[in-house]
């Protein structure tokens, strides 16, 4: 399907928040939030564009490989010897698209941040397709770590555990004393990681702070050139990346990174156990997980989350927003749930599934925001999911992408 070295890749510009701390219209808190009051007050004067920016990567000789386990075994082998001779492969999990390098060694490890342009003070995850692998990274696990394993493995839950000295590049665990570790629940992922036959570090394949990867394409818009394969396993079925845990010694469960599996979900597991979850850094300068310390997901126009009680309020303020922004001629996109999106006027609307199923915005997300990019647009609006749930990650992942700004549209006094 893809094949030959892709172009270079566009970079984002990175977009920050204002306040630390800002309340919803709910009253919960969300972390990073640049919050509005006014949703009239919207200014278009200055409208960002993606800018391309030239790589100084010697240009890889890129394969792509069919992941299909029954016809592609030699592919799959030949993307496994990539891994295995310190290459970087781009392969399907259930969550998004990772990267993959041999998580022992240094310079493939190293590979990752220049082809990411990601900072190397970030954890990365670490991949396994054997329960034995983990006795060979960790120094142990305790009964409510086997637990959780027992649950969600394979599946989108990465554990956060205490690491064996020497057993990783220092890089995956950016200096800190602890390795983030998964299985993954995907067939292809599986059969790849067992052929390797080495810890695979893995974030996810695209360039800092760009949308995550949902199919193979993804990958080769944002890393054609930069990496030396990718396994196309088709698009991936949740859409969003796994939920990062840490259990403390007295038996709390701290969830660094919502994702995939719900805090329901743990405490089902766990049911003895408190699960909490950490909102954001509060000022640790080494982040214990990916995805904690900078920008991540963003699209190249502008995004803004619009929030509030009263559905036909927060459309009403979308809408108004969006006709002020394209009478100044600006590219306009609202992001909604599927009851609603036929009712805006925008260049381009792009519904997420019903909000009744926010699984279906979760595993839509990404994909949209590229849709966005692709059609030049601007300035995006999105109605927000409810905090329960899948919604929570979903939200999380938002909020990251729209770099903290945040509409209230509450009814005017």
């Amino acid at each position: 399907m893809i094949g030959g070295n892709g172009p270079g890749s566009n970079a984002s510009d990175n977009k920050t928040g204002g306040e630390a701390t800002s309340s919803n219209a709910t009253g919960n808190t969300i972390s990073g939030a640049a919050v509005s009051n006014a949703p009239g007050n919207v200014t278009c004067g200055d409208t960002p564009r993606g800018k391309a920016q030239a790589t100084d990567l010697a240009r890889k000789e890129l394969t792509t490989v069919k992941g299909e386990l029954s016809t592609a075994t030699d592919e799959l082998s030949t993307a496994a010897d990539k891994l295995r001779s310190g290459g970087l492969v781009a392969f399907p999990t259930e969550t998004v698209y990772g990267l993959g390098a041999d998580a022992r060694s240094d310079e493939a490890v190293a590979g990752i941040f220049e082809a990411k342009g990601r900072p190397s003070d970030n954890p990365l995850i670490v991949h396994i397709a054997r329960r034995e692998q983990l006795d060979e990274l960790t120094v142990s696990v305790s009964p409510l770590e086997e637990a959780l394993m027992t649950a969600f493995w394979p599946g989108p839950l990465t554990l956060v555990l205490p690491a064996q000295k020497g057993a990783l590049s220092p890089l995956v665990t950016a200096g800190l004393s602890t390795v983030a570790v998964r299985m993954p629940d995907h067939p292809v992922a599986l059969d790849l990681l067992r052929k390797a036959d080495c810890p695979v570090a893995a974030p996810s394949a695209n360039r800092s702070g760009r949308p995550s990867p949902t199919t193979a394409a993804h990958v080769l818009e944002d890393l054609g050139g930069r990496i030396h394969g990718i396994v196309d396993g088709g698009a991936t079925g949740v859409g969003l990346e796994s939920t990062v845990v840490q259990l403390e010694d007295n038996g709390l469960v701290r969830i660094l990174r919502p994702g995939g599996i719900t805090s329901e979900q743990l405490q089902a597991a766990l049911p003895e156990a408190v699960v909490i979850t950490d909102d954001e850094l509060h000022g640790e300068s080494a982040p214990r997980s990916p995805g904690m310390k900078y920008t991540h997901y963003a699209p190249r126009g502008e995004l803004t989350l619009v929030r509030g009680d009263d559905r036909d309020i927060v459309a009403a303020a979308i809408q108004h927003a969006v006709e002020d922004c394209s009478s100044a001629g600006v590219a306009t996109g609202v992001l909604a749930f599927d009851e609603r999106a036929a009712q805006y006027q925008a260049d381009l609307v792009i519904g997420m599934g019903s909000e009744a199923l926010p699984q279906e915005a979760a595993k839509r997300l990404y994909a949209a925001l590229r849709e966005f990019d692709a059609a030049g647009i601007q300035r995006i609006w999105a109605e927000t999911p409810g905090p329960d749930g899948i919604g929570a990650a979903l939200l999380n992942r938002m909020v990251k992408a729209a770099g903290g700004r945040i509409l209230l549209a509450n009814p005017r006094n």
